[in-house]
């Protein structure tokens, strides 16, 4: 089955700008209460992923940073320790399923690398599930 039938298309998708603050990445973070989010640049296209512990270990790292300084410094200046890798739209599930051990979504990208939605560890585990009821029948 191809990938398409899976995604969560981008306008239901929160995702973050790389020219953004740290804070502005936080406080939508902490809104949707996501423990990662996909960074886009002005292109659209996906850059990478960023999670809670990038966040912490900037922090800890930088132990003179106190919080109101997170308004003024970009997204960029955090490193992220383990990019999630995209994956294109034209791709079986199949294919997805060792890359969604480690990650809890995978970003899908178009032809062009544009970021088009994302596709959740949990619709790739029912997905399973189901291919795996229909062999029992």
């Amino acid at each position: 089955m191809n990938a398409a039938f899976l995604i969560t298309p981008k306008n239901e998708v929160e995702f973050v700008y790389e020219d953004w603050t740290i804070r502005q990445a936080l406080e939508k973070m902490e809104h949707y209460r996501y423990t990662a989010i996909p960074v886009l640049n002005r292109s659209g296209r996906y850059v990478g992923t960023l999670t809670e512990g990038d966040m912490l270990w900037n922090l800890k790292n930088h132990a003179s940073l106190d919080f109101k300084d997170t308004e003024h410094l970009p997204l960029s200046h955090v490193p992220r320790h383990r990019d999630s890798s995209a994956m294109s739209i034209n791709v079986a599930i199949e294919d997805m399923i060792e890359t969604s051990l480690t990650q809890n979504f995978v970003p899908i990208v178009d032809d062009s690398g544009v970021f088009i939605g994302i596709i959740r560890r949990k619709e790739i585990i029912s997905y399973l599930l189901a291919q795996q009821t229909k062999v029992r029948c």
